[in-house]
């Protein structure tokens, strides 16, 4: 029987106190769907100076941070030691053209002079034989020469015509397989070695290819650098891009041509814009998340965004115009989304139809009107329910 009454003045007490709620209003306006993240500005045209060779620098003409013009001399290398292997390389080349003229002409011109002579000689030797032969042979039929001289004479002609047919071999066959291939390879090698120490030379005298600004200058007058050390580097920064790192989940809520918008901590206050230009293929690890890499191009005019920096990233994933929102929290949701509308002063469960979303609003599509009060919470964290008295606690 005690329990039945005490039950009983509880329901009474929760039915008839009413709940302190606060609450928010259905307002118009615009609400805009956001992928948050952060990002890191590149050049869009940048150039990397790097020492061709281990040398020194000879003369530094620009400063970190100067406007440069195309063709501007920015760095000189010290360039005796590659000059030198430029002239090495450019006497093999012409050694190994000289070979290869050879091997098509079938030998050097000396080399040529002494194989026309042998074959002339072996030719007239066996010209020579081939009369001898034929004198012998007539003397033989009238009885003026032996058979054995006959066979003599003809013993020589085949020396001569062997002879002859060596002579000629030589002049024909002057390089084998093997020799012609040897011949073109080491004219390839010396072609390549003398176009590497061309471009070698070409790079140890530094021009800026384009207008724009040095932006990195790692080294000093008078430095040691070795093959492969980062000269300089340089970028027109009028227009940079922006690598985005977007979390896996949110990958699929993007699409070319989405505005953008990018904060500098650097520069507080400040929002340069531009549209999502990639879309990301893979998912990859960086840091200690999963993410897609997207760019877009952002008007860079007065040159405050650096290359390498880390800015922060807005996507606008979606945005719409003078629609119905509500505070985010003010929805709760079943198998549908509904709130605790206040009507007369009570709660009323009212089903509603949401659309875009953000971390804080909710577009309301149909289920209540502009300037609707909806609860949000109550005080000391009380259950709402349907038809709960509830009394409004003042905004401060």
């Amino acid at each position: 029987m005690l329990i039945a009454v005490a039950a009983m003045v509880l329901y009474y007490y929760f039915h008839s106190t009413p709940l302190r709620v606060h609450v928010a209003t259905v307002q118009r306006g615009p609400i805009r769907s956001l992928v948050s993240t952060n990002g890191k500005i590149e050049p869009t045209q940048n150039f990397e100076a790097h020492a061709p060779a281990a040398t020194t620098v000879k003369r530094l003409l620009v400063k970190e941070g100067e406007h440069v013009r195309k063709g501007q001399l920015l760095l000189q290398l010290d360039d005796a030691g590659i000059r030198s292997q430029a002239a090495d390389a450019e006497a093999k080349v012409k050694a190994a053209q000289a070979d290869q003229s050879a091997e098509k002409n079938g030998g050097t011109q000396e080399e040529l002079i002494a194989l026309n002579a042998q074959l002339i000689k072996a030719q007239s030797a066996r010209d020579a034989a081939q009369r001898k032969l034929d004198a012998l042979q007539r003397l033989a039929q009238q009885g003026a020469a032996s058979p054995g001289e006959v066979r003599a004479a003809e013993d020589a002609l085949q020396a001569a015509q062997a002879d002859l047919n060596s002579a000629q071999q030589k002049k024909n066959d002057r390089y084998s397989n093997p020799e012609i291939a040897k011949v073109q390879g080491e004219a390839a090698e010396a072609q390549a070695a003398y176009d590497a120490a061309e471009d070698a030379l070409s790079k140890s005298t530094v021009h800026a290819p384009f207008d724009g600004i040095v932006y990195s200058l790692p080294v000093k007058e008078g430095a040691f650098v070795q093959t492969g050390d980062l000269l300089l580097q340089e970028a027109d920064l009028s227009k940079v891009l922006v690598r985005t790192f977007v979390d896996e989940p949110d990958i699929g809520r993007l699409q070319p041509g989405q505005r953008v918008e990018v904060t500098w901590d650097a520069v507080p206050g400040r929002i340069w814009t531009g549209a999502v230009t990639t879309i990301p293929s893979v998912v990859k690890p960086h840091l200690q998340r999963n993410v897609g890499e997207t760019t877009c191009t952002i008007d860079n005019a007065d040159l405050r965004l650096l290359p390498n920096v880390n800015v922060g990233v807005t996507i606008i994933a979606a945005e719409h115009a003078n629609v119905l929102t509500l505070e985010r929290d003010a929805v709760h949701a079943d198998d549908t989304p509904y709130v605790f509308k206040i009507v007369a002063d009570r709660l009323r469960r009212q089903p509603v139809e949401i659309s875009l979303q953000n971390l804080t609003r909710v577009e309301i599509t149909s289920g209540l009107s502009e300037g609707a009060t909806i609860a949000l919470s109550s005080e000391d964290a009380k259950p709402l329910y349907d038809g709960a008295p509830v009394k409004v606690i003042p905004e401060r």
